[in-house]
C-alpha cells in the first residue's frame, strides 16, 4: 500500500483545500493518473497517482489538509480489472447494461413531445408553456409544483397573479439563508484586499478615451488579423502596449516598495485581472514592451482558458509589476479597482458608451470609456499619476503611436 501525501506547493503555504476528487474509493486508477484536484491560498493543482492500483481516499471534499498529510493510498498489488471492448478497442455497454438504461427513462418522457414554447433546460405542460409564450412570463420567475418540476397552469396563473414578487423559482417571502466555508483562494483575495487598503496610500485619479480609432481599427483589420495569427484582434491588446509604453516613460508607476527601497523595472509584466466561478485570478503577461499585439491577443486567451480550467502555475501568478482590470465585460460604467499588492498602481478599463462629446464648437455622439488608475501616493506623486494616464489616453486615441510612442512624422523628422 502507498501513501499520496499532499506536495510541498510554496515555501509560505502550509495548508491546502481538497476540491474534488477525480477518481473514487475503490477505482483502478493507472499510473500518473489524476486522482484529485486541490486549492492553494493561490492556486489550484492537481495531484497524480504515484503508482497503479486501486485508490482509497482519506480525506473528504472541502477538507483542509497540512503539507504532508495523507490524502490518499494505492494497493499496487491490486489486478487491473478486465472490460469488454469493441472490435475497434474501446469499452461498449453489454446488451443487458443498454437495456436496463433504456427502462430507466420515465413513461411520462416518452409519451409526452418536448415543448418548444420556451427554453429547453425549462419544463413545463403544452398549456403552461403556451401562456408563457402568450404573456411573455420569465420562466424562472414560475415556482413549479407539477411531477418531476414541471410547470403547469397554476403555477403561470399564480405568477401572473403576484407580479415581479416571485423571483428565482422561490415562493413568497422566503426566508431561506445558506453558509459556505470559504475557499483558499478567496481567503486568500479577502486578505489581500485588506492588506492593500491598510499598508497604502491608495487615490484614484480619472480620465476618458475616445475608443473611436480602436474601433475602426478593429472593424477593418479584424478578418485579416484572425486570418494571419488565428486569435480575434481584442481591446486588451491595445491597452496593454499603451501602458507598457506609458510605465517606460513614468517608471514610478511601474516600481514598488520594498522595505526603504524603490524597486524599479525597465521591463513591464503586466498583470490581467481574470474572474472564474471560484474567484478573481491575475495571471501575468510578461515583458508586455516586447510583444506583438498578436502576441499580447495569444497570452491573454492562454491565460484566461487556464484560469478558467484552474490549470494556473505559482510562476504565472506571481511576479507581475502592472496590473489591467476590465470591469466592463460586466456592465461597469466607473469603479476605482484596489491595488495588486506589492505593486504600486492599477489601471480599470470599463464600459465603452456613446455620449455627447463637445468637439470643435461641435456636439458629436462619441463611443468613450472611463479609464481609473488607481495608485500608492507613497511611491507615485500626483503629476505622474495623473501623465501617466493622459500619456494613455493619448496612444489609445492615437493607436499608430503604438508603433513608436510617438507621432511617425515626428519620429521621421527626428524631432
Amino acid at each position: 500500500m502507498i501513501d499520496i501525501k499532499v506536495p510541498t506547493v510554496g515555501e509560505s503555504i502550509s495548508e491546502v483545500t481538497l476540491l474534488r476528487w477525480t477518481k473514487n474509493s475503490g477505482d483502478y486508477v493507472e499510473r500518473d493518473e489524476v486522482i484529485a484536484e486541490l486549492e492553494s491560498e493561490k492556486a489550484t493543482f492537481e495531484v497524480n497517482a504515484e503508482q497503479a492500483g486501486t485508490l482509497q481516499q482519506s480525506a473528504k471534499e472541502g477538507d483542509t489538509l497540512k503539507i504532508g498529510d495523507v490524502l490518499a493510498s494505492i494497493d499496487e498489488t491490486a489486478a487491473k480489472p478486465e472490460k469488454q471492448a469493441g472490435s475497434n478497442g474501446t469499452p461498449v455497454e453489454t446488451k443487458s447494461e443498454a437495456g436496463s438504461k433504456k427502462t430507466e427513462a420515465p413513461a411520462s418522457q416518452t409519451s409526452q413531445a418536448p415543448v418548444t414554447a420556451v427554453s429547453n433546460d425549462i419544463k413545463a405542460t403544452p398549456v403552461a408553456a403556451a401562456i408563457i409564450a402568450d404573456k411573455k412570463v420569465d420562466p424562472k420567475s414560475v415556482t413549479p409544483s407539477g411531477v418531476n418540476s414541471k410547470i403547469v397552469k397554476s403555477d403561470v396563473l399564480a405568477a401572473l397573479s403576484n407580479p415581479g414578487k416571485v423571483t428565482g423559482g422561490k415562493p413568497l417571502f422566503s426566508r431561506e439563508e445558506r453558509r459556505e466555508k470559504m475557499s483558499q483562494l478567496r481567503k486568500t483575495i479577502s486578505r489581500r484586499l485588506v492588506e492593500a487598503k491598510n499598508t497604502t496610500a491608495m487615490l484614484t485619479t480619472f480620465n476618458e478615451v475616445d475608443m473611436s480609432r480602436i474601433m475602426e481599427i478593429r472593424k477593418q483589420h479584424k478578418d485579416k488579423f484572425k486570418e494571419s495569427h488565428g486569435v480575434n484582434l481584442g481591446f486588451m491588446s491595445f491597452f496593454a502596449k499603451a501602458c507598457a509604453i506609458a510605465l517606460q516613460e513614468w517608471p514610478a508607476v511601474n516600481a514598488y516598495i520594498d522595505g526603504d527601497q524603490l524597486v524599479y523595472h525597465d521591463y513591464a509584466d503586466i498583470s490581467v485581472a481574470v474572474s472564474t466561478p471560484r474567484g478573481l485570478t491575475v495571471p501575468v503577461i510578461r515583458n508586455v514592451e516586447s510583444l506583438s499585439m498578436a502576441d499580447i491577443e495569444k497570452k491573454v486567451i492562454e491565460l484566461a482558458g487556464k484560469a478558467r480550467d484552474n490549470k494556473l502555475s505559482m510562476d504565472e501568478l506571481t511576479g507581475g509589476t502592472f496590473t489591467i482590470t476590465n470591469g466592463g465585460v460586466f456592465g461597469s460604467l466607473m469603479s476605482t479597482p484596489i491595488i495588486n499588492l506589492p505593486q504600486s498602481a492599477i489601471l480599470g478599463m470599463h464600459k465603452i458608451q456613446e455620449r455627447p462629446m463637445a468637439i470643435n464648437g461641435q456636439v458629436v455622439v462619441k463611443p468613450m470609456m472611463y479609464l481609473a488608475l488607481s495608485y500608492d501616493h507613497r511611491i507615485i506623486d500626483g503629476r505622474e499619476s495623473v501623465s501617466f494616464l493622459v500619456r494613455v489616453k493619448d496612444l489609445l486615441e492615437n493607436p499608430e503611436l503604438l508603433l513608436f510612442g510617438k507621432d511617425p512624422v515626428k519620429a521621421l523628422l527626428e524631432l
